[in-house]
């Protein structure tokens, strides 16, 4: 019953199946049950009269003394049954019955010859009744039998036998009344129970199907939480992950759009000035007005537009690249000295040109250096974006230092990017990880996603990341310099870095 359509299982049909399953089971074992149940029944008042009738006719068991000698112990059995009450005892019109006294030699006294003689085992109790089913003339019988001790005989050590044997019509038919009267309701109660049990589980799937209309007929932009008042408790879980999915969802979105409106007014700016200044040369031109200087100085705004428009582009670029969850999991081990190393030689001539000292600390590339489990690219825009930011804000004269540090205790690889610049007020230090933020006074000239996209890379590879002071602000004040910005990232060591190095 629990049928599939295109892969998926029926919720109905599989409750079903396992509330049908074991009752159908069940039944044919509830009827071998009652059938067993119903000849216990019925057995016991005929066993009941088989027994009377066994013990009546060991009554009639008497012994005579044998001439000469008046010791019971040498005399004759005899049986005493009138012959009317013989033919009183089988005058029964549904069964046969039988009956058969043996004497004390085994000889038959009385009754029917066919009639087994049951296989005992010693001691046999004197008077105590027997039963046991046997055959006669290939006919099931139920037999009940005693050993008797004729009076006059007391402490002999032989016995008479009396048995009835009974044929098993009535029993079978009782037994058989008994089963109807237990079954015959049963198939009558069945159907009505499976009928009960359909419309009680189409009752308690209502409240789903329920629910699958609803969120079938919301629009692609409602993401509000489902009502959670009209729903069964065993589905308020579900309910409760989808709202939270809906809320996260939500969040992601209303983050993405906003990234894009700060995107598109950022990007205006240099797009602006960039046509501004191409109109500009191009009206001085036009007027013969245009000096070699004037169009020198053009030309150059036009390419400081332009890279500021490229750069915008490429932090764009790495932002969706830092936040894209399937190219993050493509991971490998990483040498995190190695890539420092690079990146600070690909900064040299920038360090060079704004007369800054650009430093690294750490172990040199031939060396085994440290290792962690990420991503090389995203590691190395990481990298790459937080010299960036040092070098943007460190003034000229400054120093900035890239360090790679293993602490074997936490288990960590540490990188430490630092400078001597005017470095983050305290208040400011979350709020340089939003998009598009820049601190208030520093008159920079950036795109304000550097850090974002720093931030974006640490999540991903479930790091940590701190913001503190390179020197003490007192001493720099006296000093008349800036306290300087540190900024620490701390990556979990690779498992095999420990034999690496």
């Amino acid at each position: 019953m629990a049928g599939e359509s295109s892969g998926h299982r029926s919720l109905f049909g599989e409750i079903l199946d396992w509330m049908l399953a074991p009752l159908l089971v069940i039944w044919p074992i509830s009827v071998a049950l009652t059938w067993l149940v119903a000849q216990g029944i019925a057995n016991k008042p005929y066993d009941r009269e088989l027994d009377e009738m066994a013990r009546t006719l060991g009554l009639q068991v008497v012994t005579e003394p044998g001439p000469g000698d008046a010791s019971a112990r040498r005399g004759r059995s005899r049986y005493a049954l009138a012959p009317e009450a013989a033919a009183l005892l089988r005058a029964d019109e549904s069964d046969t019955i039988y009956y058969q006294v043996l004497g004390l030699r085994g000889e038959l006294l009385s009754g029917d010859a066919q009639l087994p003689v049951p296989e005992v085992e010693p001691p046999i109790v004197p008077w105590e009744v027997n039963r046991r089913f046997d055959e006669v003339n290939n006919e099931a019988v139920r037999v009940s039998y005693l050993w008797v001790v004729p009076e006059g005989m007391a402490g002999g050590d032989k016995m008479m036998l009396v048995q009835v044997a009974e044929t098993l019509g009535k029993r079978s038919r009782l037994t058989n009344e008994i089963i109807k009267g237990v079954i015959l309701p049963q198939f009558v109660i069945l159907p009505l129970a499976v009928l009960l049990v359909w419309l009680a589980l189409a009752r308690g799937i209502a409240p789903l199907n329920d629910l699958q209309r609803r969120i079938r007929s919301r629009d692609s932009s409602d993401l509000s939480p489902i009502d959670e008042q009209r729903i069964p408790d065993e589905v308020a879980p579900l309910v409760q992950a989808i709202n939270d999915l809906l809320e996260r969802l939500d969040q992601s979105i209303r983050a993405q759009k906003h990234f894009l409106a700060d995107a598109a007014h950022q990007l205006k700016t240099p797009l602006a000035g960039l046509r501004t200044q191409a109109e500009l040369a191009q009206r001085e031109i036009d007027e013969g007005r245009s000096s070699p200087a004037e169009l020198r100085r053009s030309l150059k705004q036009i390419a400081v537009s332009s890279q500021r428009a490229a750069h915008m582009v490429n932090q764009l670029l790495a932002m969706a690249r830092a936040e894209d969850q399937e190219h993050a999991a493509r991971r490998s081990e990483v040498n995190l000295a190695v890539l420092a190393i690079e990146t600070v030689r690909d900064f040299v001539p920038r360090a060079m040109e704004k007369r800054l000292d650009l430093g690294y600390e750490g172990p040199e590339a031939s060396q085994a250096g440290l290792r962690i489990h990420g991503h090389p690219l995203l590691i190395r825009e990481l990298i790459r974006n937080l010299v960036d930011n040092a070098l943007l804000y460190t003034p000229s004269g400054g120093t900035v230092t890239v360090r790679v540090v293993e602490d074997p205790f936490g288990q960590v690889c540490v990188l430490q990017v630092e400078d001597s610049g005017p470095g983050i007020a305290e208040a400011e230090r979350d709020q340089v990880f939003q998009p598009f933020y820049r601190a208030l006074g520093t008159n920079v000239d950036g795109s304000g996603l550097g850090l974002a996209i720093v931030r974006e890379i640490v999540q991903q590879h479930d790091a940590e990341i701190a913001v503190d002071d390179t020197r003490a602000r007192r001493q720099a004040e006296a000093e008349g310099v800036g306290p300087g910005a540190r900024f620490t990232v701390r990556f979990a060591a690779h498992p095999l870095a420990n034999g690496a190095h």
